[in-house]
């Protein structure tokens, strides 16, 4: 609720600090005095338009400062916001405007913009006006109305809907990719069947290059190995003349140690010459060029190579590229069956939400009757009872359903019998509007809202037992909330739990706007001279104390 405002500099206030309590808080004083300052003022605090016309003659700026006690959706939307108090931490929104242009905004001394305070007070101030278009003026509130009166179950609903909802999504990302797929087939079945064919095994370029690489090496070397190999061949070869050499030194190995050292030398080159010639063997087999082979390594690595660059793949992808067609080829024919299944999913889903969502329409619709009837027993004390108040619950398109329900509500009213009903703000006149509004909060109570409430002169034009039924309803309804109301009818001000007096004085050229927090005397002097004017008169006085008894 609002705790406190300080004004400074502002139309014709220089500074003023006022406290506010809960309950029903009052208004008064003389036409011109001022009273619509203060709603201009918090108003600009509250987000409206910083007009520097605001500003007070000679000064610089003008500045207001509002307080609260704000409530905890109020602390987690700031939040969301980046600005972060603790609940039970005073909330203080503070706006100035300089005479010049330009306006600065700050919640808890951190800077804001003029749309974060626009949202932050309509959660907070209700203001209520000759020309007001806001609160239950706007349709899209009233549907959260009726709900919170008639205690409906909307979470069920919510539920159901996201739940078909996802299933929708789920439905239709499959349905695109099968038809996307679809369109593909006859590619896909050609792909698949080439790949087949074609048999790619693992690591095979790796292998083919390798084993091309080898036999073009082995093409180069060998007619110089062959050459290599003859030299070890024959009687007259370089291993056949040391074998001879060996033999004969056999014979004579004992004559002489060096015969027998050289002959042990020769066993070993014989030995060493041999296992040369049995490598030189084995590589000419290893490396042995067979061009049918190499001419068919080469047309296997050209074409999976082209098959690669056809699929735009590495080589060593095309196995990964197969099994992946494939399997897109295989969802293809068994995607028909896994439609069927989902969309059963979405029908059974759609079935749980209109069923639950007809439930909760049944049960607005009945309490749309009640809340209609515990608004016809408000309009007549307040010479409304002409007029018809109805609630209209209509069903929307299905395209329009929403996870509050397929409802679109509205509240409408009919000003003299026979006449169309039509939106409260296009048919009620200013007064009418604002008592429309009264026997509305009365009837939803504690349903919804913000926590303060302004009516602004809902007693012009009407007086005695009216502004009587005014006085009581204002009352009732401030039990639940805090309410303030700017009124000029003495009915509805000795109804106030405190009483605020505004009054406007002049000094030389200067005049000023003030506000003075009545006690019991003065209140009483205050609603006198409201029932007397001018002049206020014993009768008056005792008509004023008679008035404040009752309360």
């Amino acid at each position: 609720m609002l705790t406190g405002l300080s004004i400074r500099d502002v139309v014709l206030i220089e500074a003023l600090d006022l406290e506010f309590a809960n309950g029903l808080g009052v208004l008064t004083g003389e036409t011109g005095a001022g009273k619509s300052i203060l709603l201009d003022a918090l108003g600009l605090a509250l987000g409206a338009r910083a007009d520097s016309g605001l500003v007070r003659a000679g000064a610089d700026k003008a500045q207001v400062t509002a307080s609260f006690d704000a409530p905890a959706n109020v602390v987690a939307f700031l939040g969301e916001n980046d600005i972060e108090i603790d609940i039970g931490e005073p909330l203080l929104i503070r706006r100035s405007v300089k005479a010049d242009g330009g306006s600065k905004a700050f919640i808890n001394d951190q800077p804001c913009s003029a749309a974060l305070l626009r949202d932050v007070g309509a959660s907070l101030v209700e203001i209520h006006g000759q020309h007001d278009d806001r609160g239950l003026l706007n349709p899209r509130g009233h549907r959260a109305l009726l709900d919170a009166f008639g205690r409906c179950d909307t979470a069920t609903v919510a539920a159901n809907f996201t739940s078909w909802h996802e299933a929708k999504v789920r439905l239709d990302i499959a349905r695109e990719a099968l038809e996307n797929a679809a369109r593909d087939q006859e590619w896909l079945e050609h792909a698949v069947a080439e790949l087949a064919a074609f048999n790619p095994q693992p690591g095979e370029e790796e292998e083919l290059a390798g084993e091309r690489s080898d036999m073009q090496k082995g093409e180069r070397i060998a007619e110089d190995l062959k050459a290599v190999l003859e030299s070890f061949d024959g009687p007259k070869s370089g291993l056949a003349l040391i074998r001879s050499a060996a033999r004969k030194l056999d014979r004579l190995a004992d004559a002489h140690p060096l015969l027998a050292e050289a002959l042990t030398s020769l066993d070993r080159a014989v030995i060493e010459a041999s296992e040369a010639e049995d490598k030189l063997n084995a590589a000419a087999r290893a490396i042995e060029y067979e061009p049918a082979r190499l001419d068919e390594i080469e047309e296997r690595l050209f074409e999976l190579r082209a098959l690669a660059r056809k699929h735009n793949v590495a080589p060593d992808g095309i196995i990964a590229l197969q099994e992946r067609l494939t399997a897109q080829l295989q969802s293809i024919e068994a995607g028909g069956e896994g439609l069927a299944l989902l969309e059963a999913e979405v029908a059974a889903k759609h079935a749980a939400y209109v069923t639950s969502a007809t439930a909760l329409s049944e049960t607005r619709r009945a309490s749309a009757a009640k809340l209609d009837a515990a608004v016809k027993v408000e309009l007549a004390p307040l010479k409304l009872d002409a007029a018809q108040f109805q609630t209209s619950v209509e069903q929307l398109p299905e395209d329009r359903w929403a996870a509050s329900g397929m409802d679109r509500v509205e509240f409408l009213i009919s000003t003299n019998p026979g006449a169309p009903f039509a939106p409260l703000a296009k048919i009620a006149s200013g007064g009418e509007l604002s008592r429309f509004i009264l026997a509305l909060k009365v009837a939803l109570a504690e349903e919804g809202g913000a926590a303060t409430i302004i009516f602004d002169e809902i007693d012009r034009g009407v007086g005695g037992a009216v502004a009587a039924a005014i006085g009581e309803r204002l009352a009732r309804l401030a039990q639940h909330t805090q309410l303030l109301a700017v009124t000029h009818s003495p009915q509805v001000a000795a109804k106030g739990k405190a009483h605020y007096f505004i009054a406007k004085s002049s000094q030389g050229t200067v005049t000023r706007t003030g506000v003075v927090l009545l006690d019991n005397d003065a209140r009483s002097q205050e609603i006198a001279r409201m029932l007397s004017g001018a002049e206020v008169t014993d009768e008056a006085r005792a008509q004023a104390k008679r008035l404040l008894e009752v309360v």
